[in-house]
């Protein structure tokens, strides 16, 4: 299980959030000499794009929430910042904001230059997983994956992920996409960091999995029965952690154009996605947050076409959670479902 493993891997036939018009991601993190935390940047276009959110783990962090409430005067975001350190780790929001703000990018409240970027954000809790209890992301590293952003998208062990765990498991990083039929494109990006399990204990299988395309996964089988006892070991040790040390994180983005209302929306279906791949989620424990982002390049959809973006969103979700446990290396004393499991790879 301590075999050398990359960083993260490259997306490929999967999609990836950036595969929506006018999508970056920027991620950076902090690993050895105590450290294991990260970053992770959801960058639209300058112009930022309509937003929405729905909160619904028990114990959430999160900051700038309520700005995406369809009752409120913000019409548009400048980036979602996904971020380890529990809420001491939302210091890393003020390097974006600063960065964006030194573009002149944001709110406009005056005159030439007078913004305030508007950048909501939410935790996954990891201190002490590199040894170091105070060790968190703070401005710098923020200011670092905003400057990191770009259209290419690495999963497992890196940005935001680099210090979660799914059950006794090893979390981290996954994206998927999806093209409608209507043209539109919606992608997500996912943090997994569970109290809950990626993994059937009955068969040893990804609970995501039978919802994942071809392309998006090896040919993955069930592993054999050596295999499946030492998952169960690990499971069974997984002790329950404290409140809010947990929590699932998800952009979804789509260059269709929809009110904050239907972004909100769309977020709840994007925990509909996480249902389906991690059990049991959205636990008092955790602080499972989705935002959605809708550039508008693309039209307005009609109701079937919104319906059909609203499954075709939860189900990038799932297939996001999917890669990201199997695109996870062990690391720090967190297995990794392929190193756990390696009969169950191809």
């Amino acid at each position: 299980m301590g075999r050398e493993r990359p960083a993260a891997l490259t997306v490929d036939g999967a999609g990836s959030i950036t595969d929506v018009p006018g999508i970056r991601v920027g991620q950076a993190q902090r690993t050895g000499d105590g450290w294991l935390t990260g970053t992770t940047v959801v960058l639209p276009s300058d112009g930022g794009a309509v937003a929405g959110v729905d909160v619904r783990g028990g114990g959430p962090g999160t900051r700038e929430t309520d700005a995406l409430d369809p009752r409120t005067v913000v019409d548009r975001v400048h980036a979602v910042v996904l971020t380890g350190g529990s809420a001491l780790g939302l210091a890393a929001v003020d390097g974006v904001v600063q960065r964006l703000l030194d573009a002149g990018v944001g709110f406009p409240v005056g005159g030439p230059g007078e913004v305030v970027p508007i950048v909501p954000a939410a935790v996954v809790f990891d201190l002490g997983r590199g040894g170091v209890w105070r060790h968190h992301p703070d401005a710098a590293l923020g200011a670092e994956a905003l400057d990191a952003a770009s259209t290419e998208v690495r999963e497992g062990v890196v940005g935001a992920g680099t210090g979660t765990r799914v059950g006794g498991l090893k979390g981290g990083v996954g994206t998927a996409s999806a093209r409608l039929a209507d043209g539109a494109t919606v992608g997500a990006l996912v943090v997994v960091n569970a109290v809950g399990s990626a993994v059937d204990p009955a068969t040893g299988e990804l609970w995501a999995a039978r919802h994942c395309r071809d392309g998006d996964l090896p040919a993955l089988r069930r592993p054999d029965p050596a295999d499946l006892a030492s998952y169960r070991t690990i499971a069974e040790a997984a002790v329950a952690p404290p409140p809010g040390t947990a929590t699932c994180l998800a952009v979804v983005a789509t260059d269709a154009t929809l009110t904050k209302a239907q972004c909100a929306k769309v977020s709840g279906l994007g925990h509909d996605g996480l249902a389906r791949a991690i059990d049991p989620v959205h636990t008092m424990l955790d602080g499972d947050t989705v935002f959605t982002l809708a550039t508008g390049s693309a039209p307005a959809p009609d109701l079937p076409a919104f319906q059909a973006l609203l499954a075709e969103a939860a189900r990038c979700v799932t297939r996001a959670v999917a890669r990201a446990v199997l695109a996870a290396h062990t690391v720090a004393g967190l297995p990794s479902y392929r190193d756990v499991l390696p009969s169950a790879l191809p």
